[in-house]
């Protein structure tokens, strides 16, 4: 639960409920946090590393939110509207101040206005729930995705060489949802666009698409892989083998 504490603070209690419009420290990043997702952040900026000490001190998250114009480090950036709350589970601190964190993604909230009175961005927040987790629809969205995302990471693991490890997929289709956001290696932009739906239904739907697509990509690569190999296999490991 978020409460105002007497002297005007927010705090965030150990279970985690929304019960209104917030104040949250925001802090923008070129990195999508999911519901779910672990985030470590080494904090070096003087701005960080006071937003981190205040959270901590008082038991705040944070928001994590992908920047739309501008840069992560020394100057100010505008984020996308739709980001996901951080609560930080381990702090590693230096001599000289820096932090190395780990964070982990809690709920999703939506900016209704950005604040710039503190050397770090701050927003009132509210609760973006993730809808009709547990309808008809996002059940059969889940079956459909199941497949492909054992094909994805066996492909993965065939493309790069690493054997990549893949627990038992969740039975639950919001778990199912997040877990395929988190696991897909697409560009930032098709991370946003997972986190900024509206429910369960059309996250796994937007999954499903850019897992195929992503499908398609790594079996051209790999069929071309072994192409190039048989093609440079002579004894002068040129193009064409002589």
């Amino acid at each position: 639960m978020i409460e105002q504490n007497r002297s005007g603070k927010y705090r965030h209690d150990q279970r985690n409920q929304w019960t209104s419009d917030m104040e949250l420290p925001l802090f923008p990043l070129g990195t999508v946090l999911f519901p779910g997702m672990m985030l470590p952040l080494h904090i070096f900026e003087p701005r960080y590393r006071e937003m981190i000490n205040r959270c901590l001190d008082e038991k705040l998250p944070f928001g994590v939110v992908l920047i739309r114009d501008g840069k992560e480090v020394g100057g100010q950036a505008t984020p996308h509207t739709i980001g996901t709350a951080a609560r930080i589970t381990r702090v590693d601190r230096k001599p000289d101040g820096r932090m190395d964190i780990v964070a982990v993604g809690t709920k999703r909230f939506r900016i209704n206005e950005l604040h710039d009175d503190r050397p770090y961005l701050t927003a009132e927040v509210s609760h973006f729930p993730v809808l009709n987790g547990d309808t008809r629809l996002a059940t059969e969205q889940a079956q459909r995705v199941r497949p492909k995302i054992l094909r994805y990471v066996e492909l993965m693991a065939k493309a790069t060489g690493i054997q990549l490890q893949l627990d038992q997929l969740p039975e639950d289709p919001t778990a199912l949802a997040f877990l395929t956001a988190i696991a897909l290696q697409v560009g930032k932009q098709d991370k946003q666009r997972m986190l900024a739906q509206a429910g369960v239904p059309e996250i796994l739907e937007l999954g499903n698409y850019l897992l195929g697509r992503e499908v398609q990509l790594l079996d051209y690569m790999i069929e071309s892989q072994d192409v190039v190999r048989s093609l440079t296999s002579g004894p002068t490991g040129h193009l064409f083998a002589n």
